[in-house]
Order: C-alpha cells, then structure tokens, then sequence
C-alpha cells in the first residue's frame, strides 16, 4: 500500500475575511474531492483570511500513480481558483 500525501500551501491577497476565505477553500476542497477520490481538507492557518493550507491524501499501489494523482490535483487547483500555490510538500509513505 502507497500512500501520497501532499500540503498546498496557497495565497490570496485579495480575500478580505474569513467568510470569503471559507468560501474558496470549500469550492477547491469538494471539487477536487470529487474529481481524484481523494481525502482533502484545510489543515492550517484557519484564522487567517489571506493564507490557506489544504492537505490531500491518496491511497494507491503504485508510487508512481501516487505522484500523478498528486500532480494533477496540484493542476488543478492552480488552475481553478485565482490565489497563488506558494509551495508544496509532497510525501510518499
């Protein structure tokens, strides 16, 4: 059993509360829920409105699966909301 564990760390300069904040981060979340059959949530700085933390895992039998399921939902939150992906931490167990 692989597992292929990921942190997103994003900034959105333009959010203004933590309300709008919220908003973002459940649009992504069940997206890519939805899209890769992934475990996703908001895992750090939940009290500040302009920094975001989403943590994913994936379970699979393969490394190499695991690093492409961890790379396109990398793409594709980059690609579906306007804030900038600052760094990742990537992790395959």
């Amino acid at each position: 059993m692989i597992i292929g564990t990921c942190k997103v760390y994003i900034e959105a300069n333009w959010v203004s509360s933590l309300k709008e904040k919220r908003t973002i981060v459940k649009s992504i979340t069940e997206k890519a829920k939805h899209k890769f059959n992934i475990s996703i949530a908001e895992i750090e700085n939940q009290d500040v409105h302009k920094s975001i933390v989403i943590g994913f895992a994936c379970v699979t039998n393969k490394t190499c699966h695991a690093n492409s399921i961890i790379d396109n939902v990398i793409n594709f939150i980059e690609k579906n909301t306007n804030a900038f992906i600052v760094d990742t931490v990537i992790e395959i167990l």
